[in-house]
């Protein structure tokens, strides 16, 4: 079951990584779209979110405290759908679709992180091959 769980964790913190590299090595385009959505400091927000995304990812895949890089993960994808995608403002009907499918896909793996936060901080509960354990503990 180990390296079932493993190869779940590396699936899933792919997206984050591949996700944070990108917010990096694209950082005058990430920026600009940020600018353009109002948010503060655009570079830096997309700086910081490039390593937080990656690290994240990296924190999940070599569960190194896998429990604090799921929840990093779950907080910047809530407020990256709702800053970044907010498909109700729309009115082109291209971007308006686009930014749903980004909207939710954030959502979802929101949740999907939350899920492995909750599996990882649980007393007793294993996620697979792990360098530390989990820093936070919840009960069941």
């Amino acid at each position: 079951m180990n390296a079932v769980m493993l190869i779940g964790r590396i699936m899933f913190a792919l997206m984050l990584v591949s996700g944070g590299v990108n917010h990096l090595m694209k950082a005058e385009a990430m920026s600009g779209f940020a600018a353009y959505k109002k948010v503060p400091q655009p570079k830096l927000a997309n700086f910081l979110s490039g390593v937080l995304l990656a690290a994240s990812g990296l924190s999940i895949i070599l569960g190194v405290y896998a429990d604090l890089g799921a929840v990093v993960a779950a907080v910047l994808l809530v407020l990256m759908a709702l800053k970044m995608h907010d498909f109700w403002k729309a009115t082109d009907p291209q971007t308006k679709q686009t930014d749903t499918i980004a909207f939710f896909k954030n959502i979802s793996m929101a949740g999907g992180a939350l899920f492995i936060f909750a599996t990882a901080a649980i007393a007793g509960s294993d996620i697979g091959w792990t360098l530390t354990d989990s820093l936070f503990t919840l009960s069941r």
